[in-house]
């Protein structure tokens, strides 16, 4: 499979625009894409930074450890369950449209959880919050799919992977520094209020920005030449497909999310129900597919991409090892080592300065080097990963987070040659109008492994733990559970690349 002609007005990376009017479209449009990235990093951000907030929270509202767990885990389930729907949207409205209001939604959210006064207050607006970064995630990974192709695009997708990486990474200490400067009991609405000066902003920019030939029909990079798709006049959304998708991920989901607050192993027979559910969506869009009345919530012809389902299912397993690591290391380090939240976050950083610098330098290796640069990047986190497991061994003690500094820095390096090289590769030859579809089934996998795995570590996290309060023993049992994912990811790599090797009208994109 070769990779789709880019559109109209997409930005290749071999080409060198001479017009003075080139030139200013080329870096109109790179920075259209800081502003996509700058609102990624707040929307990923919000994630990771709310981790070490909750200690401030209950204080400050008297929170119960059930509305904790929801103001964590609603915004994940709200922010999952939007992105495929969202992505259609974007595919038909147009994604500029949905950019902007996504994030007018996701900013007056914020600003709610600031001004909360209950704690049903609180996760009220954090589940607001997450349909509102779940409406713009699609529309990122579109707009870049649409403005760029070639190695442009290519090196976008690494900017967007060093966001990733830097927002998961950078999360715990920007709620540190936050909390430590305006106080412990009302520390965490600063928080939530500082995406309200970054929201504003990113707002005026994307209005003067982004293109306006960017929508629905269009297919690619906008202008006046932008060719029409080809179902453009099937606008009806197929809201029983929204309802059978939901209600699916809802009943998978909810006990995994909630599994430390939901005793009993009852809360597992919904796992089958959901996947019972999710058989019944996928008969269901066949049939809205052969009828063509309106356009399918998922495209199932896209996982006749195999890269594309490589790369989801990469995604999903590689998520669910390397997310969990900062959940248990956050625990770890102030629970265990009375750590504050600010030296937490700390201990975290060279995680996000390795993942930061080779993620750019991932984009544009991924050009040349294909799937390899994954399967390096896959080596280097189970190594780091491992050493983690070994340092925490050897000083268990209150100096384990500069034990692990060096562990963190090689797993760092190594995810971010790993999540924007496999988003690169996945959507390589997806069809450019359905790059919103295809980024929100892309992230829900993301999503979703990231709920699985935080339910399979914690399970073994906390059972060690005891009541012993074998801190270090837990955390390297939980680390041993996190390899096993993402050893499972490198499995999917190779066989991608096996794949590729037998098909060799796939080498452009896969190998």
């Amino acid at each position: 499979m070769s990779e789709p002609k880019p559109s109209v007005g997409a930005v290749d990376g071999g080409s060198h625009p001479s017009s003075a009017a080139g030139r200013a479209e080329l870096r109109r449009r790179w920075q259209a894409l800081a502003v996509c990235l700058l609102v990624g990093f707040m929307t990923l951000l919000d994630v990771s930074i709310v981790n070490v907030a909750l200690p401030s929270i209950e204080r400050g509202i008297h929170a119960s450890s059930a509305d904790l767990s929801w103001v964590l885990s609603g915004y994940a389930l709200t922010f999952g369950l939007t992105l495929i729907p969202a992505g259609v949207l974007g595919d038909l409205w147009g994604r500029r449209t949905v950019f902007l209001v996504g994030l007018c939604l996701f900013t007056a959210a914020s600003a709610a959880c600031g001004l909360a006064p209950t704690a049903t207050v609180l996760v009220l607006a954090r589940l607001v919050q997450g349909v509102g970064g779940g409406l713009l995630g699609p529309q990122i990974s579109g707009l870049i799919q649409q403005m760029f192709s070639g190695a442009a695009r290519a090196r976008a997708f690494g900017y967007f992977g060093t966001t990733v990486g830097l927002a998961t990474a950078a999360g715990p200490l920007a709620g540190g520094l936050l909390i430590n400067a305006a106080g412990t009991d009302s520390g965490w609405r600063w928080v939530f209020f500082v995406n309200l000066p970054i929201g504003v902003l990113a707002f005026v920019l994307a209005l003067r920005l982004i293109p306006r030939g960017v929508s629905a029909g269009a297919g690619g990079g906008g202008g006046a030449g932008a060719r029409a798709r080809p179902d453009a006049g099937r606008r009806m959304i197929d809201w029983v497909g929204v309802a059978l998708l939901a209600l699916g991920l809802v009943a998978i989901l909810l006990p995994l999310v909630q599994e430390r607050q939901w005793h009993g192993a009852a809360k597992w027979l919904l796992v089958p129900v959901g996947v019972l559910v999710l058989l019944g969506f996928v008969g269901w869009e066949r049939r809205v597919t052969a009828r063509a009345r309106r356009t399918p919530l998922m495209d199932l012809s896209l996982f006749a991409i195999r890269c594309y389902t490589f790369g989801v299912t990469l995604g999903l397993l590689y998520f669910a090892g390397f997310t969990t690591v900062f959940f248990i290391f956050t625990l770890y380090l102030q629970s265990g080592l009375g750590y504050s939240a600010l030296a937490a976050g700390l201990a975290i950083t060279p995680f996000a300065l390795g993942s930061a610098v080779s993620a750019t330098v991932g984009g544009r290796w991924v050009a040349k080097a294909g799937r390899t640069v994954i399967l390096v990047g896959l080596v280097a986190v189970l190594i780091g990963t491992a050493l983690a497991a070994v340092a925490v061994h050897l000083m268990p003690g209150h100096d384990a987070g500069w034990a692990t500094a060096g562990p963190l820095l090689v797993a760092g390096v190594g995810s971010g040659l790993v999540i924007a090289p496999n988003q690169s590769l996945a959507l390589a030859d997806v069809p450019l109008p359905r790059a919103g579809t295809a980024g929100g089934i892309l992230q829900t996998g993301q999503r979703l492994g990231s709920s699985l795995g935080i339910a399979c570590v914690s399970a073994v996290f906390f059972g060690r733990l005891g009541p012993g309060h074998d801190w270090a023993g837990a955390f390297q049992m939980g680390l041993l559970v996190a390899l096993g994912f993402e050893a499972a990811a490198l499995c999917c790599a190779l066989a991608d690349r096996r794949g590729s090797r037998k098909k060799p009208a796939d080498k452009a994109n896969c190998l």
